[in-house]
């Protein structure tokens, strides 16, 4: 015989069910992948004296990645640089990046992006914003993304797929307004920076189950007299 009781118990089951399944389905699609270090860039260039380009890099890199292939525009990014990896072929240089006259990096050692919002932008295209983090100053930027790739293994067996990252910032908007005029008029760096981020992605390993907790022993029946 239903009862109203057993129809709501029905009810109840079958929705947390519904919900298993759809959490179950996000799952399934969602992935973790992080930057592999070894084949990984964060570049950027501006103009000098107005007339030529000077180009630099971070070399130590590394990043986060939670992307969803079903729901794209539900992935997730986290980028960390270190700032005194900067390198820019020119030590003296390099080291007048990392004072306080620019990064700072005694006190500012990482420069950060976390993503906020990822649009489609076309055929294997994103718009990524997200917040960048750079000498202690937090601003929105936009990123033109091409990929991820579809997944395939490399040389290990390792499932790994690849991206590529532009964009460009004033840099005076993150408080590095350092700058010399030239006798000539205009200055000796741009403020307009461009921003390229290249990198393969390896997938992580699923974490291991926990084990279950032991069985406790069925208690001995008393002994008969």
């Amino acid at each position: 015989m239903i009862t109203m009781t057993s129809l709501v118990k029905h009810s109840v089951v079958s929705t947390a069910f519904v919900s298993a399944l759809a959490l179950m389905g996000s799952r399934a699609h969602a992935g973790e992948w992080e930057l592999d270090t070894a084949h990984a860039s964060a570049g950027f260039s501006v103009k000098h004296m107005m007339i030529s380009t000077v180009h630099g890099e971070f070399q130590k890199v590394s990043g986060s990645f939670a992307l969803d292939d079903a729901a794209p525009t539900k992935s997730s990014v986290e980028i960390v640089i270190d700032a005194s990896s900067i390198n820019t072929s020119n030590a003296q240089r390099d080291g007048h990046l990392k004072s306080p006259d620019f990064f700072d990096v005694a006190k500012n050692p990482n420069i950060t992006f976390k993503s906020t919002k990822i649009a489609a932008a076309g055929k294997g295209k994103y718009k990524v914003t997200g917040d960048l983090t750079m000498h202690g100053v937090t601003k929105p930027v936009v990123l033109e993304v091409e990929g991820p790739t579809a997944p395939t293994k490399d040389m290990m067996g390792r499932q790994v797929r690849g991206f590529s990252a532009k964009g460009k910032l004033n840099r005076k908007d993150w408080g590095l307004t350092y700058n010399k005029v030239l006798e000539a008029g205009g200055v000796a760096v741009s403020d307009e920076v461009q921003i390229q981020v290249d990198g393969e992605l390896i997938a992580k390993a699923p974490a291991a189950a926990a084990p279950a907790a032991p069985t406790a022993a069925p208690a001995a029946a008393p002994a008969k007299k």
